[in-house]
């Protein structure tokens, strides 16, 4: 598989997304004081890493083609439960949720725009897949917040 200059430049810049979406979420994980939260940043980040991991293959020749089914929304759901953690506790959590959100609100754009980018059919239904999972982490870190009146 050949790789446009285009294609390809797309790609280097979604590496580079992913390992910032890694690094936060290891930091965040850490950052974070209620367990649940520490608990969605560390799946969040090895969710990252695998799309990490399919970018480089992409960039390596291999034509990667994710599963048929496309990731539902009910994946994204989880369980409310209100956080036991102090007022200033929930300041510093409700922070990390906020970046994280924007964050994964601008990964998915920048996946979205690349899916228009590339004419293998296999790598923009792959890129469309991977957008949907960055829509559904959004959707996680959303329904957090929610839970715990962290969105306005």
């Amino acid at each position: 598989m050949t790789l446009t200059q285009k294609e390809t430049s797309f790609l280097n810049d979604l590496k580079s997304q992913e390992n910032i979406c890694i690094e936060k979420y290891g930091k965040y994980s850490e950052t974070a004081h209620d367990p649940e939260l520490k608990q969605l940043f560390t799946n969040l980040k090895t969710n990252e890493q695998k799309h990490l991991e399919t970018i480089t293959q992409i960039l390596n020749g291999t034509e990667v083609q994710m599963p048929s089914a496309a990731p539902s929304a009910a994946q994204a759901k989880l369980q409310c439960k209100m956080s036991q953690c102090s007022e200033e506790e929930k300041k510093n959590d409700a922070y990390l949720c906020s970046d994280a959100l924007a964050m994964e609100k601008h990964v998915s754009s920048v996946y979205n725009t690349a899916t228009f980018e590339f004419s293998s059919p296999v790598l923009r239904d792959t890129l469309a897949h991977i957008q949907k999972e960055e829509q559904n982490h959004g959707e996680q870190l959303y329904n957090y917040m929610s839970c715990n009146n962290m969105y306005s």
